[in-house]
């Protein structure tokens, strides 16, 4: 029998949106009470991640220069 390896190779976004998909998912779970509250929370910390991610990434970007 044979297996085989699967390597997933990540860029620091793509690292950065699994991150803020996960803990999207916690803190939705964690923090509200009712399905729906869950899920908002979570898409509206998963914005925030994504957000946040993005204005760094400027930031950086702006520094470098």
């Amino acid at each position: 029998m044979e297996t085989a390896a699967v390597t997933i190779t990540l860029n620091h976004f793509s690292a950065a949106l699994v991150f803020a998909l996960f803990a999207s998912i916690v803190f939705g779970i964690t923090h509200r009470e009712t399905t729906r509250d869950m899920v908002r929370y979570g898409l509206y910390c998963f914005a925030m991640f994504l957000g946040g991610v993005l204005v760094a990434g400027w930031a950086m970007w702006l520094l470098r220069r």
